[in-house]
């Protein structure tokens, strides 16, 4: 069974994308199990196939910390009709991760998103036209404007893409807000990957917008693009693809803190 999940689930704890690119080069698996469900024990809420405990490469249990994340990852097994499908289970890939590869290394990821405090999405705004740098404004203001009111963190921006150092004490009071637990903290780390900003990923944590409104202002610029040029399948494929990981880290870090939007 521990292999078998080394090659459905991918162990990333950094990125999302390249743990779906090393499961999809496996062979697929048949789906052999009859019955999947959750199972309360010490190390959780685990997960069980015809009642055995799936293990996670490094023979972890595979158990969430709350019923609510469980279910889902149960809800994803149970799915699978003919062959195991890694794509449709990023539930149960964040869960692989954070256990074999965030748990015993929160410090690390934490450091790894404090990093993009530095660079953020929100920073860099556009000079022209002026109704994307209207929009940009309209979508990324406010969160700017809510770290410096609440958490006292005052960000510089900057026009186009030149570096700009932030001031040390932005950086450290916007870090000093994000959470310690590995399974928010991972899920922080996936959605500050996804969109290039730990501040919209931090926004979503306190509540202050909702996913869909994250989601939308990470993309501010690619949907202004779409707007004039039209859509590039491509492209459109790569952001369908890192939204079902976003979900799932926006789901998740709601289950574990119930102000999130």
């Amino acid at each position: 069974m521990r292999e078998l999940f080394d090659e459905v689930a991918g162990h990333s704890p950094l990125d999302p994308e390249e743990a779906v690119r090393r499961t999809t080069r496996a062979p697929r698996r048949k789906r052999f199990y009859a019955k999947v469900d959750v199972a309360d024990g010490p190390d959780g809420f685990a997960i069980t196939l015809d009642d055995k405990t799936i293990r996670t490469p490094s023979g972890r249990a595979l158990a969430a910390p709350n019923r609510a994340i469980a279910e889902a990852m149960s809800g994803e097994w149970g799915a699978q009709i003919e062959f195991i499908d890694p794509l449709t289970m990023p539930y149960t890939r964040f869960a692989n991760s954070v256990l074999d590869g965030v748990l015993d290394r929160v410090d690390a990821v934490t450091e790894d998103v404090a990093k993009y405090l530095g660079s953020d999405l929100l920073f860099y705004r556009a000079g022209h036209p002026e109704a994307l740098v209207a929009r940009e404004a309209a979508q990324w203001d406010p969160i700017l404007f809510w770290a410096a009111d609440t958490l006292g963190a005052h960000f510089i921006l900057a026009e186009g893409i030149m570096h700009v150092s932030q001031p040390d004490t932005a950086i450290a009071a916007a870090r000093a807000a994000l959470p310690s637990d590995p399974w928010s903290i991972a899920a922080l780390h996936v959605i500050t990957t996804l969109t290039g900003s730990a501040l919209l990923a931090l926004a979503l944590l306190h509540g202050v917008i909702d996913q869909d409104q994250v989601w939308a202002a990470a993309h501010v610029d690619e949907d202004w693009n779409s707007e004039k040029w039209g859509v590039d399948e491509e492209v459109a494929a790569r952001r369908a693809a890192r939204l079902v990981d976003f979900k799932a880290a926006a789901g998740i870090l709601k289950a574990l803190n119930p102000g999130t939007g």
